[in-house]
């Protein structure tokens, strides 16, 4: 019998070996790799004063029809006109997330022309999108307070201040590459993973937060890193480079420790230190359905998820049109079997890096001269995108001039 998509989603789990069958369907869904999505968040500023607070009333007043129902339980949640959505978070960040796309290019028009109407939206109520992948100006503050985003502060808390410094203050870039074959997926996971350091030294934004500078190239990436482990850390890593993606990702779902436990009430903070795979032992009173497996899994934030697809969450928010470079460079890298498996050769040697990308950006010899190996290789692999000849000539011009600062060891 072929069950229905709500009665899959309502099935108790009792053995960790249906729950890794799960995993597997929703995680990785591979095939040809034809799609590309971005999710680009920004923090929001006062046009004329960007160290005011914007509360909650303000964003919902200023965001209208495109409110959240996070922030408005009575909008429509109205997509922009090309079909992005809007999402507000925990610190009052907004975030457009695009449908996917056959074409890069393409992409890249239909989203310029959402961020276009968000910000003439947000202009209209003396509002603007921040440019850098942390606030500069504003400590730390909730604006949108839900039951799962008061249950991941307390969980943060214990560990220290970095988890209310990532959920208020930080705004990344997100882009979404599909898995690829079954064949290619091995190394296409190993790929996205490997170019994060480099990348992240690259297109580091976020040296400055709360009014002064953090000793960071990418505070945003140092506040992730300061978080539980068990959720942040990257799944995939050098030293065990031939591991399998779902068994690896599997492990990593069933050990993370729950960060909300969803119930009637306002309360879903969790008991410390109980894991997904305790809960299928019997360490709650009632046992787990696949629904609450794929909330667990939403609550994972490692570099790279697998969402079906490849979600790569380790880039900075870029300034103005900047997001479109990194993503350009990502998809090329992507865009065939030989360009992927050269970058990964590349990258390899610095995969490891995550902290010292995070800290000192291009300052980091070794990863400068990976990223500007990186670049050459998506300067020469970028026709395969046929991007229309104007953003072909823009991206072009950009990657060299990133590809000089590499070799120049600077941002």
């Amino acid at each position: 019998m072929v069950m229905s998509p709500e009665l899959d989603r309502a099935t108790v789990l009792r053995e960790e070996a249906a729950a890794a069958g799960h995993i597997a369907r929703i995680c990785f869904k591979t095939g040809p790799p034809t799609h590309t999505g971005v999710e680009l968040e920004w923090t929001v500023h006062d046009a004329t004063d960007p160290a005011r607070p914007v509360d909650r009333e303000r964003l919902r007043a200023a965001l209208g029809a495109y409110s959240p129902r996070t922030i408005d339980s009575t909008s429509p949640a109205r997509r922009l006109r090309h079909g992005g959505v809007v999402t507000v978070e925990p610190g009052g960040q907004v975030e457009i997330s695009t449908p996917p796309r056959t074409g890069v290019g393409a992409l890249i028009q239909a989203t310029r022309a959402d961020i276009a109407e968000l910000s003439a939206t947000l202009s209209t109520a003396g509002l603007i999108l921040g440019r850098t992948g942390i606030d500069p100006w504003r400590a730390p503050a909730p604006v949108v307070q839900t039951p799962r985003y008061q249950a991941m502060r307390c969980v943060f808390d214990r560990r220290g201040p970095a988890g209310r410094t990532m959920m208020y203050s930080t705004a990344g870039l997100q882009v979404c590459l599909d898995a690829g074959e079954p064949d290619r997926l091995a190394e296409r996971w190993a790929a996205v993973h490997a170019v994060g350091p480099p990348l992240l030294a690259a297109f580091a934004t976020a040296d400055r937060h709360a009014g002064r500078r953090t000793g960071w190239a990418s505070a945003r990436m140092a506040a992730w890193l300061a978080i539980d482990p068990a959720r942040t850390r990257p799944v995939w890593s050098p030293t065990c480079p031939d591991a399998d993606p779902v068994a690896a990702w599997t492990a990593y779902v069933l050990a993370a420790p729950l960060l909300c436990l969803r119930d009637d009430g306002p309360d879903w903070t969790p008991p410390p230190g109980v894991t997904f795979a305790d809960w299928i032992a019997g360490a709650l009173p009632r046992p787990p359905t696949t629904d609450d497996l794929e909330y667990h899994v939403s609550t994972l934030f490692p570099p790279v998820r697998p969402r079906g697809y490849l979600e790569v969450r380790y880039l900075d928010t870029q300034p103005d049109d900047g997001w479109t470079l990194p993503l350009a460079v990502l998809a090329a890298l992507l865009a065939g079997p030989e360009t992927t498996r050269d970058a990964l050769t590349v990258a390899t040697p610095v995969a490891d890096r995550w902290h010292a990308a995070a800290r000192y950006g291009l300052g980091d010899r070794p990863l400068a001269s990976a990223a500007a190996d990186l670049f050459d290789l998506a300067l020469a692999a970028l026709p395969r995108l046929a991007l229309p000849p104007g953003i072909d000539e823009e991206t072009s011009r950009g990657i060299r001039r990133r590809r000089a600062a590499a070799g120049r060891g600077q941002p």
